[in-house]
């Protein structure tokens, strides 16, 4: 992709991602995730009403009437994006691949949070660390963070999300918005996912193609193996062969909800097709 390109997709991606952060997910974003606390910001003079637990007695006698102290929530708040960038994000029977939606998802939830003046962090991952992007702030900064989305090529073409969750844990110091993006056609997480929900709170977006539920019966098909890049004959003729790739695909779907669930971390569940705004939305709803 060339430079004018690149800068044209960026900037296309921003102007539909920025008004939807703008017009719909700013304040439920806000009210979700709440900040650290509250912090100390100045005394006033008492007025009718004010709670008498928050009167500054020292202010109070200094002057010989009653003030109290205000307090403001202490909203700046870190946001980590980690998204898979494996073989099989390319994939997509629609309009849309998965990795597509991925970056829009992600550049939503980064300019929500820099709405907020929350600091957005990256890491992609494959089966290997390919990239992080330390947290930081502002539209400079997300511009960057949807630039690594749409042109970084992954080393790796597997999907590792054992090291990816450590990894975070590992980097993530204080307690941070953590946004897991892939389509977890992986397992054996789950130990590792709920050390991580331990400390940060955890939400994972999984994104999938309605051809990966079931593959019609199209006869013999030849079929790139996304992730090992091997080409091969398919029988989708074969009912035992539709049959065992529905169950595969069931099983890592079961895996992720169970694992989630069990380590307290939220679930999105969106089809490349469906629409993702209704189901960010309705996300932030219920937990808001």
């Amino acid at each position: 992709m060339d430079t004018k390109e690149l800068l044209k997709k960026v900037r296309k991606i921003e102007i539909k991602t920025k008004r939807l952060s703008n017009h719909v997910f700013g304040g439920e974003y806000h009210s979700t995730f709440k900040g650290r606390g509250m912090t100390f910001s100045e005394v006033r003079s008492y007025q009718f009403g004010d709670d008498v637990r928050s009167i500054d007695w020292n202010v109070t006698a200094r002057y010989n009437e009653p003030f109290v102290k205000v307090f403001e929530e202490e909203r700046e708040l870190t946001m980590m994006l980690v998204v898979d960038i494996s073989g099989s994000e390319f994939f997509g029977t629609k309009s849309q691949s998965k990795k597509e939606i991925i970056t829009e998802i992600a550049a939503t939830l980064a300019f929500s949070a820099t709405q907020n003046n929350d600091k957005i962090g990256l890491l992609l991952f494959s089966d290997q660390m390919e990239l992080f992007i330390p947290p930081k702030k502002g539209r400079s900064h997300v511009l960057r963070i949807i630039r690594e989305l749409l042109e970084f090529e992954p080393k790796g073409k597997n999907t590792n999300l054992v090291e990816a969750l450590k990894y975070v844990s590992s980097v993530m110091k204080k307690k941070a918005i953590v946004f897991v993006l892939s389509d977890f056609m992986d397992d054996g997480y789950q130990q590792t996912l709920k050390i991580l929900s331990g400390k940060h709170d955890v939400t994972g977006i999984r994104i999938y193609d309605e051809r990966e539920e079931e593959i019609p019966n199209l006869g013999l098909v030849q079929m790139l193996d996304s992730e090992t890049g091997e080409m091969m004959m398919v029988n989708t003729g074969a009912k035992s062969v539709r049959t065992n790739y529905a169950k595969y695909f069931r099983e890592r779907e079961v895996y992720f909800k169970d694992s989630f669930n069990k380590s307290g971390a939220g679930t999105i569940n969106t089809r490349v097709d469906e629409g993702y705004v209704k189901k960010l939305l309705g996300y932030f709803k219920r937990r808001g």
